[in-house]
């Protein structure tokens, strides 16, 4: 690790961890008490968690090797309560399986991209800087940003920008790019950038932020799958976790958060029609929300952490038995 990852590392400040603490220490009191961290990034949320519950033990899930080394050597001073692995959140069952863990006491998923990912801009994720369209979690993955700009059809690159970023704009900024790339394939996000803001309006070009802002935050999660991801890991996480288990995952944008609530709700729901006087036995929920809808950080951590600003967090609880 270089000494910039390690100046990056002590810096990293991970959002809402006082509350994300709060809520998962009373199901990590005793023993076992194992705590799945399903997006170690830079391990600021684990560290916390492990300092905080003296009994627990992490298992570490990243899908990007280079966070997963940094992290390893932040919580090496957790000696055997650490276990790291190189996967993506949705393969939790077959690391659990290798880590010979059938339930699980905490779970934490901080969706998005990690502070490194944000901080390289050699990886191609900003905007704002010149770089080489990869957008890659994982750098071991085949499909790149580059990729999907330069060969997906415009029907698809549409969709992308409606359904992963809620682009008012999608068709237009998608037929921009195609005719664009006819004419000299897209090598880097500078080139990107200015195909996507003359698409937009003049009008609506300096309203919402940055006009590539929603743009790249399509391609990255197309790139990296996120959203599928996301669907796959949440039943599977639910299902490992322990009678009295708890689970708290911080969502980005409202595409993350819609996936997070449905299942949540569901899982602390009756599965009986509604009216029904008494809830028969096997029907009744498994599971109780933590949270009263979605907690957003308070004004004074996004003064500290802009980052934080549109931060969205859920957390529930399986019951220790169901009624």
């Amino acid at each position: 690790m270089g000494a910039t990852d390690g100046d990056a590392a002590a810096a990293h400040v991970p959002v809402l961890v006082e509350r994300i603490v709060e809520l998962l220490r009373p199901a990590l009191a005793g023993e076992p008490a194992w705590y799945v961290d399903g997006t170690l990034g830079l391990a600021g949320h684990a560290a916390a968690v492990l300092d905080a519950c003296p009994s627990a033990s992490l298992i570490g899930i990243d899908r990007d090797p280079e966070a997963l080394a940094i992290a390893g050597s932040r919580l090496a001073r957790f000696g055997d309560r650490v276990r790291l692995f190189h996967a993506t959140y949705h393969e939790l069952p077959d690391v659990l399986a290798e880590a010979g863990v059938r339930e699980v006491q905490a779970i934490c998923l901080d969706l998005g991209l990690s502070s490194l990912q944000i901080d390289h801009t050699e990886r191609g994720f900003a905007y704002a800087v010149d770089a080489p369209l990869d957008m890659r979690m994982n750098p071991e993955q085949d499909l790149t940003a580059a990729q999907v700009v330069n060969t997906w059809p415009a029907r698809e690159l549409a969709r992308i920008l409606r359904e992963f970023a809620e682009e008012r704009f999608a068709s237009r900024i998608a037929d921009a790019i195609v005719h664009a790339r006819a004419e000299e394939p897209f090598t880097s996000s500078a080139r990107l950038v200015e195909v996507v803001a003359g698409a937009i309006p003049v009008a609506a070009r300096n309203s919402g932020g940055h006009p590539a802002k929603r743009t790249f935050q399509a391609l990255r999660i197309a790139v990296n799958a996120e959203l599928a991801s996301l669907a796959a890991v949440l039943p599977a996480a639910l299902d490992a976790l322990a009678p009295g288990g708890r689970m708290a995952v911080l969502a980005y944008h409202s595409g993350e958060d819609r996936l997070v609530k449905r299942a949540f709700v569901a899982a602390a729901s009756d599965h009986v029609p509604a009216g029904v006087p008494a809830v028969p036995a096997g029907y009744a929920a498994g599971f109780r929300l933590l949270t009263r809808g979605a907690e957003r950080p308070a004004a004074a951590e996004v003064a500290v952490n802009p980052r934080a600003a549109s931060a969205r967090l859920r957390a529930v609880e399986r019951l220790q038995e169901a009624a």
